[in-house]
């Protein structure tokens, strides 16, 4: 058992340490791509980095499992370069043995990206949201809200956030007795939407005559901050934790949300995903030769094939968000079936 002990943590290393440099590479070539393309938009650096960083964030769910592949083939070429993977077989370990360390540390990397990662990303990307982050109807933001007294609709070409409020921009409102017959008509540059209502510091207001003043204006809402963002915010730009409670809130008001759910499965079985494709690393990374291990060779058919494998997962996800597929099913298949096949190819190569 002590000796076992040392071989899982000294193989756990390995693995960790294949995956870490996979990852700064991938990470870097990112980071660096983005600082440049993002790097007009931005009125200084500090800004550009800042922003490079988020979208970093955003795309690790995307590359992480191709990071995962990679660092594990990288491991077991070391392994076998240096002769430790054959001694480590020669103690009598089968390749399922050595295995379990690379499959218990692709699930911490999954647990981690989905209860650390994700809502690290969603807290900071949040907080400087704008209509480009949002699900938009006719290029617009609209809100109506119903009223005993009224009907209340405003659209807006955009938003942004600041601190708690939001702030929305070109926007036009419409109140209307419970005949839909027109009260009044605002037009104003800014609106500013907090947990008490609507307002606005200079507002065109038109009442049912026609006649129009510019003045200060405001009015209660149970409309909310969080409520307009929990309408118009991207499966993405919601936190893991909050996602379950969110999707049966929208479910019992009759809201769509297959693309909410896809969401969802994808972050809760990201440690399967990870387990997949360490199997499927380990199982490319299977060899008899001692220094003739044409590591480029297999690292490059690897790569194509991991390429294919995430072809799958994004047709599966597509099923799923369309509704031709269960949600679940569509998400869980894809790891099942590269696990299958890669477990299927170590077996027979274990005992031929």
């Amino acid at each position: 058992m002590f000796k076992t002990n040392i071989i899982f943590k000294f193989l756990l290393r390995r693995f960790f340490s294949g995956v870490g440099i996979i990852l700064l590479i991938i990470c870097g070539i990112i980071y660096t791509v983005t600082f440049v393309e993002r790097l007009p938009s931005n009125p200084d650096a500090i800004s550009t980095i800042t922003d490079a960083w988020v979208r970093l964030l955003e795309y690790i769910p995307m590359f992480l499992p191709l990071a995962v592949f990679m660092g594990t083939l990288l491991a077991m070429y070391n392994l076998t370069k240096s002769s430790e993977g054959i001694i480590i077989s020669s103690a009598g370990m089968s390749p399922y043995q050595i295995a379990r360390p690379f499959l218990f540390g692709a699930a911490l990397l999954g647990i981690f990206a989905t209860t650390v990662i994700n809502p690290y990303f969603v807290s900071i990307s949040t907080n400087k949201l704008t209509s480009h982050e949002l699900q938009l109807v006719d290029d617009s933001i609209w809100i109506r809200e119903e009223t005993d007294s009224h009907f209340l609709t405003m659209a807006s070409k955009n938003m942004h956030k600041d601190h708690k409020a939001l702030v929305f921009s070109d926007a036009k409102i419409f109140i209307q007795d419970k005949n839909f017959k027109l009260l009044n008509r605002i037009e104003a540059e800014s609106v500013t939407l907090t947990d008490s209502g609507l307002s606005a510091s200079r507002a065109t207001v038109w009442d049912t005559r026609g006649n129009n003043s510019t003045k200060k204006w405001d009015i209660q809402t149970k409309i909310t901050p969080q409520t307009i963002l929990d309408r118009y915010l991207q499966p993405n730009q919601i936190s893991f934790w909050r996602l379950p409670k969110f999707i049966q809130k929208m479910i019992s008001i009759g809201v769509p949300m297959r693309g909410h759910l896809v969401q969802f499965w994808t972050l809760l079985f990201l440690p399967l995903t990870m387990i997949a494709m360490t199997t499927l690393g380990i199982a490319f990374s299977q060899t008899r030769q001692r220094r003739n291990f044409n590591f480029g060779l297999k690292f490059s058919l690897g790569v194509i094939t991991c390429f294919l494998m995430y072809f799958m997962i994004n047709t599966f996800n597509a099923l799923g968000a369309t509704g031709a597929l269960p949600p679940m099913l569509a998400i869980i298949a894809p790891p099942i079936i590269i696990i299958a096949a890669a477990g299927a190819f170590i077996e027979y190569f274990d005992t031929i």
